[in-house]
């Protein structure tokens, strides 16, 4: 993803409300009753409150979304979110890619390159799993719906060769990158991921397909994914070359114990 502030930017709380946020008046005496219209107002503004809640928090996520595009510096992932996700990038700008011109590579110490369209990806078996998503700088996004092909699936089919010890991956947003050791690359809860949230990755969210390894900190999960290349050592990424750790294991009482299913 590729991160979101250090680290790949998706996702933080709803914000502490201010004292200047709360209504004018006198305070109500200690222990009067709530009166009925006050209670009804409540109720009132509470459902309007679940009503308008979604579309809200999809606007805003539209909104950063495209202000974090271009917004290299990442302040604009300190801004709250409502509880989604953050957006992040760690270039200018990031190229759209879609159906017709994404493509995924395979490569380096394999006997059998290749090369992925976007239906071909999605003609493989599909895994679906629902992970809370961690950052390293402390929020979480629980209970995060995931489907795609498993990392193991793409490397078995191009034959991976016995000098391989490592998984690089490179993004085309022509700047992020990460790593993992095959061992972990070839882990069932490793995906190269086409949907989250029970709906494709759009373009702020790493699409239309990006790295997903479930069991790591986000900054671990490469977005805008574009090459797969099989290296005999594990080279740092992008955030590893900047201090971030090379294993970004998230402890398990972090994530949800959920199995992928295919």
């Amino acid at each position: 993803m590729n991160p979101e502030p250090p680290e790949p930017a998706e996702a933080a709380g709803p914000p502490e409300r201010s004292e200047a946020a709360r209504p004018a008046g006198p305070p109500a005496e200690r222990g009067a009753p709530v009166g009925r219209r006050v209670f009804l107002g409540t109720l009132a503004l509470g459902a309007l409150g679940v009503v308008a809640a979604p579309p809200l928090q999809r606007g805003m996520e539209a909104f950063l979304g495209s202000a974090a595009d271009k917004d290299p510096t990442g302040l604009t992932g300190l801004l709250p979110n409502g509880g989604g996700f953050r957006y992040y990038s760690v270039t200018s700008s990031v190229p759209h890619r879609n159906a017709t011109n994404y493509r995924l590579t395979v490569d380096g110490l394999v006997d059998r390159p290749a090369g992925y369209t976007l239906a071909d990806l999605r003609a493989l078996p599909q895994t679906r799993m629902v992970r809370d998503v961690q950052c390293v700088t402390g929020w979480r996004v629980p209970g995060t719906p995931f489907e795609g092909v498993r990392l193991s699936t793409l490397l078995d089919a191009a034959g991976v060769r016995a000098e391989a010890g490592a998984v690089r991956f490179t993004c085309f947003d022509g700047a992020y990158s990460e790593s993992l050791t095959l061992a972990q690359a070839r882990r069932a809860d490793v995906l190269v991921a086409l949907r989250m949230q029970d709906k494709d990755l759009g373009h702020d969210h790493g699409g239309p397909v990006r790295l997903y390894v479930a069991p790591m900190y986000f900054y671990k999960s490469a977005k805008w994914l574009s090459g797969i290349t099989v290296t005999e050592k594990v080279k740092p990424g992008y955030w590893e070359e900047r201090g971030y750790d090379v294993d970004a294991w998230v402890g398990r009482s972090n994530g949800r114990d959920d199995e992928p299913t295919s």
